[in-house]
This record gives structure tokens, sequence and C-alpha cells, in this order.
């Protein structure tokens, strides 16, 4: 006791330490055993272990003496820390690094801190973010892919580990604050529902207090939010004028401010991730106006490549003597080629993107300005990293209103998608913008989110700010970085050590490297030196500079082919010089073939070493692939009373196959009307109700067309059966194994029934083949969010009789040995073709 007093004595009122570039000795306040005491803690293991009483026991309390003890605190001088991270934005898309779209935030950081040229994703949202907050690759931590695509092999099962603890579990059992705002791209799609398990939520990981949504995307006007695990919706009755992209300002400067008034001295940690800018991009009409008024696009986006690039120059954010490779006139047309329906039609769209950029930025700005408002900026850690992966491409060379429809293989044509031009970017849409805009907002790289290989997939920028520390104030950093670099960066500027035990599980090392040391040195030699990228069958190598890259095989938006069954080996190597050739434009492959080879076998390795085998070339098929979810194995589910808010990743589903739904009920006397079951929403899904007293099934195709199987009768008070069944004419999903879609959006025949009498029937000529609208849910006896039939209903159109059992059988078809050989022949005429 004597001993741990004088510990106390000697560590107390110790003046605030200074950083000191990695974890330092435990420092205590106070006296041991006060109710006031605090520590920092060793942080080999986590949680720590509890320390041994210090107080004395007695029989009586009067005659024993209280110890209490300390309470955990991190080093003298830590930072807050507020990890900022956009979503699908290329180099060139912000004004910080040339970007003519304006973000004052991040100019605001940059000329107080330093800008950062060489950052790295791994080309795709969930793996990157991943990455992030894990400081370990993607693959490392089961994410090689986005969570709706994950399979059953280590590297791709879309489960973070408990041997990979995250930046915020670190921080939290260190003593801070921890919070996590907007996209949580994370949690496994098939532990989404309330059934859990909760423990790969952002809550579950580490992160205290959770305001967002779940999943790859959302409907900003009308998302599916969170506030920790329980679905909220603060938006009803402010449809059109809510929107998420505020809201999550709102709620992160609350948190923040209501932490800094509990305890102004505990640290906080902030992971801000905005929907902006993957689509929708959903801006509101104030800053829509703002972009348009400023003319930026009206001369095409190859115009707005080249001016990019003289600004980038300008800026000096890229070397003077770095080449655009040419424009591919073969995949994107180009501008002067275009027709004016076009052209309207795409510089509204790239209007709206802007907008929603500019719109993004100006909240984070809020963010920023609340940290200073509350006096903690000086001390704060901000790494802004603008995108997760490059542009997106996935609204193909000619846009989308509805990106439901890009994941289910479908382009719409010009003339039909001006049908939304009035109403682009508002809740009618579900909006992206052509391709040609998303190569112009990669420059001065090349290619898209998705494209492991390019740098215009995998480049980012970002600005670090740290008033407290950085002292090259405006300077530019241009060190190889990547997102796994991020974690042991933080740690480092905390002086907290990442954790050797984790709940008493030993945890796998942090893969990436600190990136501290450059807050001090403009020109300090790399230290992060090699690094894989790989994303769906695409790959490549970095190496002291050298760059080993597979040639893109596919544009982003040709998901749905025959994937390439050798991606390892059946490819055309590509070899770049990233320290004389910034964006990547000369080849040199034919010079060093030497190299070549040395790096590709150093690639196999590293795959090897941090679970990228298998390596996979398929997109979509991997969307619809079976997961094990809780609908796994499952043929029949019934619900006996109402209920909402189930995720499609949890539901059960009906495409690419034959099912029955069958309802008993009671409707009143004076009728009833009102869902009984849906999924999806106004831009894909369907819905089966009673409107007007009379029974509908409906089919939402995409918001494209609509397949309505409706009974010309009333429904007569009493008790009734209801039923919608529906023949599939296909093999289903089973030929996926056979890297064939020909099972997938087959015709079928659907018979509507009241009490066994047939009272409509039809054949749907095509259906959905990969997915309905993800960020809508499965309900029964009402509908959240947005309705499948806007002509027929809103939302929530519950049901006004009594739903006593609603019961979905679900009937996979079967492949035959026939089939199979079919499908096995098919298989290996395309493997002698390649």
């Amino acid at each position: 006791m004597k001993q741990l007093k004088s510990i106390a004595i000697v560590l107390a009122g110790l003046a605030a330490t200074a950083w000191t570039g990695g974890s330092i000795a435990q420092q205590v306040t106070g006296t041991l055993g006060s109710p006031s005491a605090t520590t920092t803690i060793p942080g080999n293991q986590l949680p720590a272990p509890p320390p041994k009483f210090g107080g004395v026991i007695k029989d009586g309390a009067l005659q024993s003496k209280p110890w209490w003890p300390p309470r955990v605190v991190p080093p003298k001088g830590a930072p807050n820390v507020l990890l900022i991270i956009t979503d699908d934005a290329g180099f060139g898309v912000p004004s910080t690094f040339g970007g003519v779209i304006p973000t004052p935030a991040m100019d605001r950081l940059a000329k107080d801190g330093l800008r950062y040229n060489r950052v790295f994703s791994t080309a795709l949202c969930s793996p990157t973010r991943a990455a992030l907050i894990t400081g370990r690759n993607h693959h490392s931590v089961g994410f090689g892919v986005i969570s709706e695509q994950s399979t059953g092999f280590p590297g791709y099962n879309s489960i973070i580990g408990v041997d990979n603890a995250t930046i915020g579990r670190i921080l939290l059992d260190n003593g801070y604050n921890t919070s996590w705002f907007g996209k949580d791209h994370n949690t496994p799609a098939f532990q989404a529902s309330q059934t859990g398990p909760f423990t790969q939520w952002p809550t579950g990981m580490g992160f205290e207090y959770f305001y967002g949504f779940v999943g790859g995307d959302a409907n900003q006007w009308q998302p599916n939010l969170f506030r920790n695990t329980t679905q909220i919706y603060p938006f009803k009755g402010q449809e059109g004028s809510w929107n998420l992209i505020t809201a999550m300002a709102d709620e992160a400067i609350d948190w923040a401010t209501r932490m800094h008034q509990t305890d102004p001295s505990k640290p906080i940690f902030i992971k801000y991730a905005p929907g902006a800018t993957h689509a929708p991009h959903h801006p509101t009409k104030e800053w829509v106006d703002k972009i348009s008024a400023m003319k930026l696009f009206d001369d095409g986006y190859q115009k707005l490549r080249e001016r990019i690039f003289a600004n980038q120059k300008k800026l000096g954010v890229i070397p003077s003597d770095t080449q655009l490779t040419p424009w591919p006139d073969k995949i994107l047309k180009p501008w002067d080629q275009l027709t004016a329906e076009e052209k309207k039609l795409f510089i509204k769209q790239v209007e709206v993107f802007a907008a929603y950029a500019a719109y993004s930025d100006h909240e984070i700005g809020r963010v920023i300005q609340a940290f200073e408002d509350l006096g903690k900026l000086d001390n704060t850690l901000i790494i802004y990293i603008n995108g997760d992966n490059g542009t997106s491409a996935e609204g193909g060379p000619i846009g989308t209103p509805n990106e439901v429809a890009f994941f289910n293989g479908v382009s719409v044509p010009v003339d039909v998608q001006m049908k939304w031009y009035d109403v682009w970017g508002t809740e009618a849409t579900y909006n992206h913008m052509s391709a040609g805009w998303s190569w112009a907002f990669d420059t001065p790289f090349d290619w898209f989110k998705q494209n492991a290989s390019r740098l215009g997939g995998i480049n980012q920028n970002m600005v670090v700010s740290w008033p407290a520390r950085i002292k090259d104030k405006g300077g530019l950093r241009e060190q190889f970085v990547h997102v796994i670099d991020v974690v042991p960066t933080i740690l480092e500027a905390a002086g907290i050590k990442a954790p050797a035990m984790v709940d008493g599980i030993k945890q796998k090392p942090i893969e990436g490297t600190s990136f501290a040391y450059t807050f001090d040195a403009r020109n300090a030699k790399p230290r992060h030196n090699t690094q894989y990228f790989e994303m769906m069958g695409q790959w490549a190598l970095y190496k002291d500079g050298w760059f080993l890259s597979t040639k893109v095989d596919r544009a982003p938006w040709d998901a749905f082919g025959a994937a390439n069954d050798d991606p390892l080996n059946n490819q055309v190597f590509q070899l770049y010089n990233l320290n004389e050739d910034f964006s990547q434009s000369q080849d040199l492959a034919a010079q060093h073939p030497q190299k070549v080879k040395d790096m590709r076998a150093m690639f196999l390795a590293e795959a090897k070493k941090y679970q990228v085998l298998p390596l996979d070339g398929s997109v979509a098929a991997r969307v619809i692939a079976p997961r094990p979810n809780i609908t796994a194995g499952r043929t029949e589910f019934v619900y006996t009373r109402p209920m909402v808010g189930l995720p499609q990743g949890d539901s059960p589903l009906l495409l690419n196959t034959s099912y029955t739904i069958t309802a008993d009920i009671d409707v009143p006397a004076g009728g009833a009307e009102g869902m009984l079951l849906t999924s999806g929403g106004r831009f894909a899904g369907y819905g089966f109700y009673l409107l007007k007293g009379k029974p509908v099934f409906l089919w939402n195709l995409l918001d494209l067309e609509r397949v309505k199987w409706e009974g010309e009768e009333v429904i007569a008070p009493g008790k009734h059966t209801v039923e919608f069944d529906f023949k599939y004419d296909g093999l289903g999903v089973g030929t996926l194994v056979y890297n064939s879609f020909s099972g997938l959006g087959r015709p079928g025949i659907g018979t509507l029934k009241v009490d066994g009498k047939v009272v409509a029937t039809k054949k749907m000529e095509k259906t959905l083949p990969i997915i309905l609208q993800w960020d809508e849910s499965f309900d029964v006896g009402s509908d959240t969010l947005t309705g499948v039939n806007d002509a027929d209903y809103r939302p929530p159109f519950a049901f006004t009789g009594k739903l006593n059992k609603l019961s979905v059988k679900v009937d996979r078809p079967q492949l035959s040995p026939a089939d199979i050989k079919t499908l096995q022949a098919a298989m290996k005429e395309k493997a002698k073709a390649d």
C-alpha cells in the first residue's frame, strides 16, 4: 500500500505529456484508491486486468479502509480523433486537390495541416472500411468484397474476427469515448436483423454510440436508419425536407457536445462516414441550385478532365511531368458525339453529384467547427480521406435514375431517363451519373471504383490536421500510405499500444505502418514499401514504387458475364514505375520481363499470407449466392402478428424460385385494406395487399414496369384465405456454380386466389435476377419507408383487418443430372474459348 501511495505521489499532478511518438509509461493521477484516481494501462491486454485491492478489510466497515480502482484514461495529451471517410470519390473530386467542386472544409484542414497525394484504398467500400478500422488488410479481416457478395472463405466471409480488434475497441478500453456516424458497411448482411448477433455492429466492435445506416448505401431522404441497434424514423412527417447528410452532422455535434459537457477531460473518437457520394446522389435543392448556377460542367466530361488536370499541376498536388492516359473512346462516347438530349441529361446528373459532394463537405465543416467551438480543435487529430475507392461507374456509360437497375443488369435508355429529369436527386430517384464524369473525377488517373489494378480505383487523397502537433502547415506529403496505416497512426499519436490479447483472445498483428513520421518530415523515406491489391479477380502489387498490375478485363458495369476462371494467371500483366510515372501511364512490362515474373511470385506470396486465395473473378453472381442467414435451409416461414424491419439479407428471398404466400385474415364489417406482406420499395420489390377491399399482388420491376394481379370483387366481411402462388420457369441459382447466369431472371406464372378460388392469373415474362432494393425491409402487416406502388397507396398502409397468420413457402429449383451435364459442357467450351 505504501508503495502504491508513493507512486501516486510521484505521478500526481502530472503536467500534460507531449506526444512522444509511441506508447508511454504508466501515468497515475490523484491518490490511488481515492474516487478521483486515474491511470493509464499498459494496453497489451484488453480489457486491462483488475488491479489488486489496495485497501484494508476487517470484520467491520468502521475498522476497514475502502479502495476504489482507478479510472482508466488515455495518456496525457492524447488527442481527440475525428476520422472522416467519404464514399465513392476519386482523386479529382475535391477542390483541395484541383477539383472544381467546392470543398471548403477539406481546404480549411489542408491549409492548417497536410495534404497527402499517395493514399491508397482497396477499390471497394466494405473492404476499405474494414481495413480502415482494423489496421489490417481487407482479406485478413474477411472483407475481400462487400458483405452483400460474401462467400464461405476466410478472406471473403464478411466477418471481422475476434482476433482483429478495431480502433474503436482499442481506444474505448484505453479511456476514450467512441462513436460512429453514417455508413456501416461492415456488419454482415446476414447478421443485420434484430435477432443479431450484434457483435459485428458498430456497438459490438467498440464504438459505444452509432447513428447511421447498415449496408452499402441508403436513400438519404428516408434511410434505413439506426440509433445503436434500434431502427428509427426521424424523417416521418418531414419527407422531402429532412436529409441524413444534415441529420448525421447534427447528431455528431450533439454527441460530441454532450460528451464534452459531461467530462471535458475525456478525449473522444468519431468515425464520420457520410453516404456521399455513393449513389443515390441525394443533395438538397439548395445545393443543387448553387452548383447549377456555377455552370461547371456545360462543356462536358473531357474538358472537365483537362481542367482538373491543369488545376492539379497549378496547385502542385501532382508532379509537373504527370501525363494523362488517352480518353477511352471504345467504352465512353466522346462528348462531341453525344446527342443534345444526352448532354442535357448528363449535365443534370453531374450537377446533382457535385451538389451532393459540396453539401456533404459543408456538413463536415459544421462538425469540425463544433470541435473549435468546444475548445477542442487544437488537440484534435483530424484525418479526412476523400473516398473509400475511386469514383463509381456503376451508373454505366449513360447513368441511371435507379441504381437497383444496375445491380440487376438493366440499363435504362436516355429517353426513358428523361422522365425523371426534373426530379433527379429527389426522393423519386435512386440516381447515378454517366461513367464519363466518373472517369474525369478520377483525374489524373484512369478507370474507377472496383478496378484494383488501376490508380483510378485505389489512389485516394487525404488531409490531416492536428494544430497542436503539425507545424508544416499547408505541406504536401507524397509517401505511400494505405488505409491500413490509419489505425497504427492513431495509436502512435495517442501513445497507446496495439493489444496482444483482447477478451482473452490473441490478436493478429497490425499489418499497417504508422505514417505519423510524415508529420514532421516532408521528404522522409516511405516506410510502407510493399502492398498487394485485389478486387474481384483484378489485382496488383506495389513494391518500392514499382507497380505490377493486371490489365482491366471488364468495366464495372459489365458485372453479369461468366467470370474469369483463372484470375491468378489468365491475365495480361502491366508494369509501371510510379516513382517516375505518377499517373500509371507508361507500361514497362516489355522492358522488364524478369521484374514482372518476380512481382507475380511476390503477389502470390502476399495472397497466401493475407487470405486472398481463392481468387474469384465473379461479381453479380456473388450477390445472389446463398449465405448463412436465418433463412438458410428453411422452406417455410410463418408470421402470426405484424412485424417490420427485417432486412433483405435476413428475410425469405423470392427471386429465381417458385413460392406460395398465404394469408389468413379477418375482414371486419365495413371492409378492410392495407398491406399483408411487402419487401423492397419504390425502386424494386413486391407487395401483397388489399386495395379498397380487393386483393392485389404486385411486382415492382425497377420502377420501370409493374406487374399486377388484382381481384375484381371486394372481399366480404368474415374469415378468408388470400393466396398468391408463383411457378418459376427456370433452373435457379444452382447454375452459378457452373459459371452460368442461365437460371436467373426467368419467366413464371402467378396466380392470385381468394378462399381457393382463382381471381387472377398472369405470366411474368421476366423476373428480377439479383436483388431487391437493399435498403428497404421485409414487412408484415404494414409498409415502412417507401411503397412499391405510389399510385395505389402511401406507407405505412397498415392492414385494417386482422392478420391471423401469414406463411411463405419457397420451392427452389433443383438441378437434374441432365441439367448438370449440360452446364458442365458449356463451362468446358467457354474455358476452351478463353
